[in-house]
């Protein structure tokens, strides 16, 4: 009997590159291929690569060769955002032998095999900047989640002067709305309570489409998709947070109370230097907005520290605008150059000790407002999709999820509560985990009720 053919990956960088790499699997399953894990002997490696910063490049050309010295007879694939801005950079590393870009990844596995029977390196990278279509790529279930996350869009059309991605994805493509609730009903079918909408810039979703946007696809996820309980979007800028959009939360009773909005910096004269497409006056309006709208809402945020040419005092309006609005998190970066893009080329770079320092005092800023936040939930019963065994406390039976609002939750649980939705009452807030007790389960006649 003829043994099946293995393939390994390893995905570097965002959460879009962790679901492209599951629908990759996906067409390699079609295909009777077995996966293993990365580290073990495979006949195939596929290295989903970052492009987003020069450590992202250099980290998957360690990876990359890290797989060729595993196995050097196995077929080496490469894909992703590094593989489609340097193809040749990639072909360059000797035992590298199929390299796929952004796009047309449903030919891999037929670059694979053309490659094993004429043993030439194959570059299957086109031109990413032509292309208007969103790349249908299918992902029913999810090998390692609870959470499922459900791909909308594709590329960016906003070139901020720091940023290399609208070079590696292209420019903004939607799904096709049908497309998107016709899997959104698959992965509910497969048991996920929650879906993550993400992309590479998630609130522009119909900017391309004729008389459709993101505040009706919510609405279509919300009344045409059965047993659906949760929707998170993943990362939505404050210029695409229209009224419509926030008269949809507030009507919404699955849009959970969560929004992931990137500020990068505070300064009006800094997001110019960026490129970026709003002023905090109207960043400002449109928090207090959500808030209305959406009571207890979590707003977390990434930042960028040290661009070039920021003063302390341009940081400082930064983080004295972070500190009055309360985010309830932060992911804080040292701007690092990321080379042929516009900021790697001004002049006035920021000190790397200035920078570090700067990053540590708003760290600990995100520290303190996160701790306030969730103090705001301490006894209230919540509900938490329980993830998986947390094993940090030593307890045997200790589970950790997320609630709506994304607090952190560890309980004393069962097993069979990972993946559904159970009540927990946080007895003790705190940050970066809450402390709760189980409260109850919901069954299936109670939510009916509670729904109708």
């Amino acid at each position: 009997m003829k043994r099946m053919a293995t393939v390994a990956f390893h995905t570097l960088g965002c959460k879009v590159n962790h679901y492209e790499t599951e629908a990759i699997w996906q067409l390699f399953k079609a295909e009777n291929y077995e996966r293993v894990d990365f580290e073990e002997t495979s006949d195939v490696y596929v290295i989903n690569t970052c492009t987003v910063t020069n450590t992202g490049d250099k980290k998957s050309r360690q990876v990359i060769r890290r797989a060729i010295r595993k196995n050097p007879d196995a077929v080496i694939c490469v894909t992703g955002c590094y593989a489609q801005t340097s193809p040749a950079e990639i072909l360059a590393i000797p035992g590298v032998d199929v390299v796929v870009g952004t796009q047309d990844r449903n030919k891999m596995i037929g670059y694979i095999e053309q490659f094993k029977k004429e043993r030439q390196p194959i570059n299957g990278v086109g031109n990413i900047m032509k292309s208007r279509v969103y790349e249908e790529l299918d992902v029913p279930a999810f090998t390692d989640r609870t959470r499922a996350s459900l791909k909308i869009q594709e590329g960016c059309n906003n070139f901020c002067t720091f940023c290399i991605i609208p070079w590696a994805r292209g420019l903004m493509r939607s799904r096709d709305p049908q497309e998107v609730v016709h899997q959104a009903q698959q992965l509910v079918d497969a048991g996920y309570k929650e879906i993550v909408l993400t992309g590479i810039h998630t609130g522009g979703y119909g900017e391309d489409l004729k008389d459709y946007n993101l505040a009706m696809l919510l609405q279509d996820l919300e009344n045409k998709v059965d047993g659906l309980k949760r929707i998170r979007i993943s990362s939505i800028e404050a210029s695409q947070i229209s009224d419509e959009v926030i008269e949809v939360l507030r009507r919404s009773k699955k849009v959970v109370r969560h929004l992931h909005i990137p500020i990068q910096s505070g300064s009006d004269t800094v997001l110019k230097r960026m490129r970026r497409k709003y002023r905090m006056d109207f960043f400002g309006e449109r928090i207090q907005a959500l808030k209305e709208a959406l009571p207890g809402l979590a707003i977390t945020s990434d930042v960028i520290v040290g661009f070039p040419g920021e003063t302390e005092e341009e940081f400082m309006e930064t983080y004295n605008f972070i500190k009055d609005h309360k985010f309830s998190e932060l992911h804080v970066f040292p701007y690092s150059k990321r080379t042929g893009t516009p900021a790697a080329r001004m002049t006035d770079q920021v000190d790397e000790e200035v920078k570090n320092e700067r990053v540590h005092r708003l760290i600990e800023l995100s520290d303190q407002l996160a701790k306030e936040y969730a103090s705001q939930f301490e006894d209230e019963v919540l509900e938490i999709i329980p993830e998986e065994r947390f094993t940090e406390d030593g307890k045997e039976n200790s589970y950790v999820g997320y609630t709506d609002n994304y607090l952190k939750v560890v309980f004393s649980g069962s097993e069979d509560m990972i993946g559904e939705l159970v009540k927990v009452k946080i007895t003790k807030a705190g940050y970066p985990y809450n402390e709760g007790q189980f409260v109850k389960v919901m069954l299936p006649q109670e939510k009916s009720l509670l729904e109708a």
